[in-house]
């Protein structure tokens, strides 16, 4: 798989084997000389990318720029590179989010597999999250009766009972239900359901309902 991947180590002669190595993969390379020098040049995340980090580099430390960055947001998946066998550095890296934990030296058919997840779940991640980033915005073009109607339906009231419940009409309902479909972009009541389970809409509905005494 194509992409980028951003080299953050002290060892300026690893850092250009490492160059060498993704380079020759198919993979554009950054590298950085120190954890500050890679948050003074703060990774794009609009394209395919990695990061590969030493853990013991001078000043911040692998561990703490994953934390930094995590702070600041950064979705970018992150591969350590260790040349010692620290086992509780290694729970404490991947608890704190990171995709892997080599040893060095590394074997170059490891690397480029690491490396390739890594990226392959980071992707699938980025379009989920853009994916539920549009439907969230379909759901803030929805009027208030039109929410309501969202809800009551994927709760599974039938429309006599949504416009018994909100007085209004059958007919009423069953254009704002209509309506909600189109808004929605689904074409089935079981597309619906599943979009509001994803948008954490049934888990606010029953949240909601008052406690069978």
């Amino acid at each position: 798989m194509p992409g980028l991947v951003h080299v953050v180590d002290d060892d300026t002669s690893f850092r250009t084997a490492i160059q060498r190595r993704l380079q020759l993969a198919g993979y554009d390379v950054v590298t950085y000389s120190s954890a500050r020098d890679l948050l003074g040049r703060l990774p794009d995340e609009a394209r395919p990318s990695c990061i590969l980090l030493d853990v013991r580099i001078p000043n911040l430390s692998g561990p703490e720029l994953q934390l930094r960055l995590g702070e600041l947001g950064s979705k970018l998946p992150i591969v350590f590179l260790s040349a010692y066998a620290d086992v509780q550095t290694t729970v404490k890296t991947i608890k704190a989010g990171a995709e892997d934990f080599l040893i060095k030296p590394v074997n170059s058919e490891l690397l480029l597999k690491t490396i390739e997840d890594a990226i392959g779940r980071s992707e699938g991640l980025r379009k989920q999250r853009s994916a539920l980033d549009a439907q969230r915005a379909q759901l803030a073009t929805l009027t208030p009766r039109e929410r309501q109607v969202f809800e009551l339906v994927v709760r599974g009231k039938q429309n006599k009972q949504i416009g018994h419940e909100l007085g209004a009409t059958e007919r009423t309902i069953k254009a704002h239900r209509q309506r909600v479909m189109e808004k929605m972009q689904v074409k089935s009541l079981a597309q619906l359901v599943s979009l509001a389970e994803r948008l954490g809409i049934l888990a606010q509905s029953s949240e909601s309902d008052p406690t069978p005494v």
